[in-house]
């Protein structure tokens, strides 16, 4: 088992507050058909996932839209989607199901215990305001041993963004991420990565991961 998370994480209520408090669905009810990243980015973010989803594998694509970085040709058991907007999800080619949830009105995942082998968040990370919460139900629902992959860029919707992602930088962000990894008691120790392809010339790309502990005690 992972060490047990301390009593106090280090974040406050007004750390997760954001510009724009209005309803998030509202803000998602225009399906967004572009990508939120470059192409060499979105190239090594399919190059990471190649050497990490398992093949046959039951994936869950966490604030997903109408496009996961999957590699093309992935075989996979299953790949089920959420995400805040039905027409983006409906037009990804990689689901095989998928689902309209809002993690930040109700962060308890519809999905039973131990269903998938990884979940993915990309570049999406940046928008939960109940964060603990969700990565907690995220080590719910994998299997033990099974993977989280989350990757950022420094890219966002400013008003959507949480307070204190908008007040760190790349390095801030990585520490951040990894807490939410910890706090959550749900882990082992994460590992990081800078996946960025081209610095200075493309977006910089950042992983951080972790697993669920091997074995229940």
């Amino acid at each position: 088992m992972p060490d047990e998370a301390p009593s106090d994480p280090p974040f406050e209520e007004g750390h997760f507050r954001r510009v724009d408090e209005s309803d998030d669905a509202g803000f998602y009810v225009e399906p967004r058909l572009v990508t939120h990243i470059d192409d060499d980015a979105i190239g090594a973010l399919r190059e990471h996932y190649s050497r990490f989803l398992p093949k046959q594998g039951r994936l869950l694509d966490l604030m997903s839209s109408w496009v996961s970085h999957y590699p093309d040709g992935l075989e996979s058991e299953l790949v089920a989607g959420l995400g805040m907007n039905a027409e983006e999800l409906a037009e990804n080619p990689q689901l095989t199901e998928w689902v309209v949830h809002d993690l930040n009105a109700d962060p308890v995942l519809p999905y039973g215990d131990g269903e998938f082998d990884v979940v993915t968040i990309a570049v999406s990370v940046q928008y939960l305001t109940r964060p603990l919460e969700v990565f907690r139900e995220i080590g719910r629902v994998l299997r033990p041993g099974g993977g989280c992959i989350v990757s950022f860029s420094n890219r966002c919707f400013p008003t959507k963004a949480v307070r204190l992602w908008q007040g760190m930088g790349d390095e801030g962000h990585v520490q951040m991420v990894g807490a939410y990894f910890h706090y959550s008691g749900a882990f082992d120790p994460p590992q990081w990565h800078d996946i960025s392809p081209a610095k200075g010339r493309s977006d910089p790309m950042y992983v951080v991961q972790s697993r669920t502990p091997s074995v229940a005690e």
